[in-house]
């Protein structure tokens, strides 16, 4: 096995390039549609591979087009396609270059989705739908035998596909922009934006020695935000259908608590770490009652950066000093607009997962002290 180092947090440090074997055959091909083009030019340079020629194109009635220039027969494919803005075209490209591949004959067909679109639709909501297992399995039939992906919303979404899936973490990556690019980092302490997140915080900080806090609770509405009854609905007449009540208990609604922050940030540096990042409101009501209680700076880091609508102008007016994520997603708009946003290059631990398959190697390392935490 390669020799790779250790970073202090017992995590693991890739090779650079120098370090990493080119694939041991020529049968490897890169393709790529267009949710991120630059994340795929990096991939190929860590791979020392060419793409494929493979145009992805729309037709003027927004139908879109693939063809694949050259003889793919026999080969493993990986297709590079992450869930960007404009998330259903790029769906639609993936499982069209996908079911193209499986028609010319491809030997294996891997989809390299750093960030798995319409993950956050993993739960049943009333009448709603389990839009994230619909996904799967369109992904599935269309032809894929295996799936790379990053830092799932729930890892429980693996079992929604019917091939095998890598769930990367990006972890390693934040930990250590945080040891080598905040200065006075021991006085830190890793902030959980709600208790949903607390089993991330935890994680960051056992490897980071450093204490946690939690953010539990909703902010108050202003007076004239409440409601007092001028617009109610007039009361409906009795239903006619039988009461159940009697033996049948309802739920209580649930009422959260105003806002409180559990633990003390007060002259410390807030570090909150998540796993996507996109309507930023709640993030910036964090950063102010962080604020308030005396934290002096303070970091948002999540694997995806989606940064959606007036992202970057509610970042840039709010107490967050900086907002650091991976580049899963393509945001050099959002970081014109906004100068606190960082980007951490994960290209290569993708090329690592593509070159440990492709040569049929353990993937056990990339997934060394990751736990289920993580």
């Amino acid at each position: 096995m390669l020799g790779h180092n250790r970073n202090s947090f017992g995590g693991f440090r890739l090779p650079q390039n120098s370090d990493m074997d080119a694939p041991k055959t020529s049968d490897i091909v890169l393709i790529s549609g267009n949710s991120h083009p630059e994340l795929a030019n990096l991939i190929q340079r860590r791979l020392g591979v060419k793409s494929s020629g493979c145009a992805v194109y729309h037709k003027s009635n927004r139908e879109t087009m693939v063809q694949i220039g050259d003889s793919i027969r026999g080969k493993d494919v990986y297709i590079i396609q992450t869930g960007a803005k404009d998330v259903n075209n790029n769906i639609m490209e993936l499982l069209i270059m996908a079911y193209a591949c499986k028609t010319s004959s491809a030997k294996s067909i891997v989809g390299v989705i750093p960030y798995l679109p319409y993950s956050k639709q993993c739960k049943m909501r009333k009448r709603g739908s389990i839009v994230t297992k619909l996904l799967a399995q369109m992904m599935c039939k269309s032809g894929l035998t295996h799936v790379i992906t990053m830092d799932l919303h729930q890892k429980e979404i693996q079992g929604f596909f019917d091939c095998p899936v890598d769930n990367l973490r990006a972890s390693p990556f934040l930990l250590q922009y945080i040891q080598e690019s905040i200065p006075d980092y021991r006085n830190a302490v890793i902030v959980a934006r709600n208790p949903a997140a607390t089993a991330k915080a935890t994680s960051y900080a056992e490897r980071l020695r450093l204490g946690i806090a939690v953010i539990h609770g909703e902010q108050k509405e202003a007076e004239s935000d409440e409601v007092d009854g001028r617009y109610s609905p007039p009361t409906l007449p009795r239903s006619r259908t039988m009461d159940a009540g009697v033996g049948v208990p309802v739920h209580i609604a649930k009422e959260k608590p105003p806002i409180n922050v559990v633990g003390d940030v007060g002259g410390r540096i807030a570090i909150m770490v998540d796993d996507l990042i996109d309507d930023v409101q709640s993030f910036v009501a964090a950063s102010e009652i962080l604020k308030e209680r005396g934290a002096y700076k303070i970091y948002v880091m999540a694997t995806h950066g989606l940064l959606s609508s007036d992202a970057p102008r509610l970042i840039e007016d709010s107490p967050i000093d900086e907002v650091v994520v991976t580049n899963t997603i393509p945001h050099e708009l959002q970081k014109m607009q906004c100068h606190k946003i960082k980007t951490v290059d994960i290209s290569i631990l993708v090329s690592e997962a593509i070159r440990r398959i492709h040569n049929k190697e353990s993937m056990s390392y990339l997934f060394k002290n990751v736990t289920l935490e993580d």
